[in-house]
């Protein structure tokens, strides 16, 4: 049995691993795992681990103890060895896990007697390779585990964890199955059409078209899931003294910037992690564009102009009071074409009642306008609202499986095969013409989920996983 050229039931070499399984550094965190894995694991658990007493050594129980220097009998660390015989086991192989304190040194020379004593050291993502060639996970399942360790918010661990429990699997696996339905009533009216009742091609038609439509709405959805998964990067830019760092506070609902009112205050570029209603964001609290001789000032404001090239959405704070100038006009067109622009006039607490801006906001019907206070808070809601909504992050809540970019690739590539199936459909071909690009599209829902895929696709999914998973 194999998944493409990639035969089931890995380890071909019979090899065993070992790597750090938890995040490692000084004076951080109380426990650490080693894990192994392979056939030589609990042959290596029991060489270093002394376990006091009469503890049995049953899978899937804890044991108390000492990891050991077997070359001296020195303890290194008091420790708990789980054993976890295949196949039930993360890999399906035999796994040993030893759970030592956390910090540096310890885990560290665990590590260290685990490889002298014949292991050797995991590379990025095996453990989780491994347990995708022995049919313990499909692709899917396996890339939303690392989905899962990258998460940055509650919503993207949410579809992380409908990843790792196969939703997207069978959603992908079952238009995979509906095509391959309809490709083996193609390909047996190819072979035996004299023998066979006929075929309704209106029928199979309809059955490709339904299957396009089902991909075409899970490639737009990705952005969506991208969206929760790597954030936005947004810029905001202006002219000096116009509010931008007291915007990046008032978002960041503390102290990042410092406020004065004198311009040119920031100098250089200034970069806060939030999250806006389940959504990571990046602010780039940008140096004021402006003619000056200010070296200093120079250098931010050429970190600007690269941030604004380097942008997903882009915020463009005005005076309210003042109104729209030829500078800000300026500084809307340095915004490149099609990243979403969003309008924010700035000030609104310092406008007497009822009076309106000094000049009209230019005509850009693409480029929402939003009035705030950064001083009072008055309109954050309504600029979170209008920022999300513009950048496509608006129905987030509804989402329930999301494609990766190489899933994503993938789909969209299937559906334009199916297209061309459609197309040799509508011009009447014989059936072996509509089933050349279905093939095509059923091989890319293979790969999606692991059915069909390369070993030099594999090495290069897993390169990307954190070494220990």
């Amino acid at each position: 049995m194999t998944r493409g050229d990639v035969p089931i039931g890995a380890n071909p070499n019979g090899d065993t691993i070992a790597a750090i399984a938890t995040a490692v550094a000084a004076g951080a965190g109380s426990v650490a795992i080693v894990r192994l894995s392979g056939p030589a694991a609990e042959v290596i658990g029991r060489r270093l681990f002394l376990a006091p007493g009469d503890q049995a050594w049953d899978s899937h129980r804890v044991l108390y103890g000492h990891v050991v220097d077997p070359a001296d009998g020195r303890r290194v660390d008091e420790a708990l060895l789980l054993l976890m015989r295949a196949p039930r086991s993360f890999t399906r192989e035999d796994v040993v896990e030893f759970h030592c304190h956390g910090g540096l040194l310890a885990v560290r020379r665990v590590l260290e007697l685990a490889l002298a004593a014949g292991a050797r050291l995991a590379g990025p993502g095996e453990f989780s390779q491994r347990a995708f060639l022995n049919g313990r996970l499909d692709l899917t399942r396996a890339e939303a585990i690392a989905e899962m360790i990258a998460a940055r918010s509650r919503r993207a661990a949410e579809l992380a964890m409908a990843g790792i429990d196969g939703g997207l699997q069978r959603r992908i696996a079952g238009l995979r199955e509906r095509l391959l339905d309809q490709l083996a009533e193609l390909e047996a009216r190819v072979d035996f059409e004299e023998d066979l009742p006929p075929l309704d091609g209106t029928l199979v038609r309809a059955e490709l078209e339904a299957v396009r439509g089902e991909l075409e709405r899970l490639v737009a959805e990705s952005r969506q899931g991208e969206l929760l998964r790597e954030g936005l990067r947004v810029a905001i830019v202006g002219r000096p003294n116009v509010g931008k760092s007291s915007l990046l506070n008032l978002l960041s609902r503390r102290e990042r910037a410092i406020v004065t009112d004198l311009p040119g205050t920031t100098r250089d570029l200034l970069e806060s992690d939030l999250l806006l209603d389940g959504v990571p964001l990046t602010l780039l609290d940008t140096a004021g564009i402006r003619p000056t001789d200010d070296r200093v000032e120079q250098l931010g404001i050429e970190r600007s102009r690269q941030a604004l090239a380097g942008a997903d959405a882009v915020l463009l704070l005005f005076d309210l009071p003042v109104g729209w100038t030829a500078a800000d006009q300026e500084l809307m067109d340095l915004v490149p074409e099609g990243v979403p622009l969003l309008l924010v006039g700035n000030k609104l607490d310092a406008l007497p009642p009822g009076a309106a801006p000094a000049e009209a906001v230019p005509p850009a019907p693409e480029a929402p306008v939003v009035a705030i206070s950064a001083l009072t808070g008055a309109g954050r809601d309504d600029l979170v609202a209008a920022l999300l909504g513009h950048c496509g992050a608006g129905e987030l809540q509804g989402l329930q499986v999301a494609l990766n970019g190489r899933q994503r690739e993938l789909a969209a590539a299937a559906a334009t095969g199916l297209e061309r199936s459609l197309e040799a459909a509508d011009q009447g071909l014989p059936w072996d013409f509509w089933t050349i690009d279905l093939r095509g599209a059923i091989a890319g829902l293979g790969a999606i989920t692991g059915e069909e895929v390369s070993e030099a696709v594999l090495e290069r999914i897993f390169s990307r996983f954190c070494i220990g998973k």
